[in-house]
């Protein structure tokens, strides 16, 4: 079992799905969602948790003050747990649960995110991911952010050109990154996540 840390859900356990899934843990969670607090992305925001898993991140944010998670997970077990975990929370209109596997996810239009989650399997190839991060970069809002964790012995995350890498910080065998797009700005200003 995990927990939602803080907000609105704060302490009340998820379910995670018996294998199959890495669930981000308890201090790694604090440090990203204490970074998007900081921020001020996560008040009102439509959240974007790809490779969900129990929902941990995305259900986070929603705890959190997002306005919305749509939360995307292929492994038929994972949903659902997944679906199980919005249930007992009463999150049926604040989270949407789909189930599918990314790359077709974000290959279809869709609406804009102020939030990207990306918790994919450590093993993905870094050229399949290095796809799902453009196709994603896509659907990310003008002022969005997008937050990969990854293997710290991937080294650094393979940002499409469209966005900026602004952050990165490892915990033990977990590394965070950061990115946001890049500024439209000719003046050439930059934004801080």
């Amino acid at each position: 079992m995990t927990r939602i840390i803080a907000g609105a859900w704060g302490g009340r356990r998820l379910a995670v799905p018996p294998r199959g899934t890495r669930p981000t843990t308890d201090r790694v969670r604090e440090a990203v969602f204490s970074r998007l607090d900081h921020g001020d992305h996560l008040r009102g925001a439509r959240v974007l948790d790809l490779f969900a898993g129990s929902g941990a991140l995305g259900l986070e944010a929603v705890s959190r003050g997002a306005a919305h998670a749509t939360l995307v997970e292929a492994d038929a077990r994972a949903v659902s747990v997944l679906r199980g975990n919005v249930r007992d929370l009463g999150g049926a209109a604040s989270a949407t649960v789909v189930k599918e596997r990314v790359r077709p996810f974000l290959s279809r239009p869709g609406d804009a995110f102020d939030v990207i989650l990306l918790d994919p399997p450590y093993d993905i190839p870094r050229e399949d991911l290095t796809a799902v991060l453009e196709s994603a970069a896509q659907r990310l809002a003008p002022d969005g952010v997008m937050v990969l964790e990854w293997s710290t012995r991937a080294g650094e995350a393979p940002w499409p050109r469209t966005l900026e890498g602004v952050a990165s910080k490892a915990y033990g065998e977990t590394a965070i990154h950061y990115a946001m797009r890049l500024d439209p700005d000719p003046d050439g200003g930059s934004v801080e996540a």
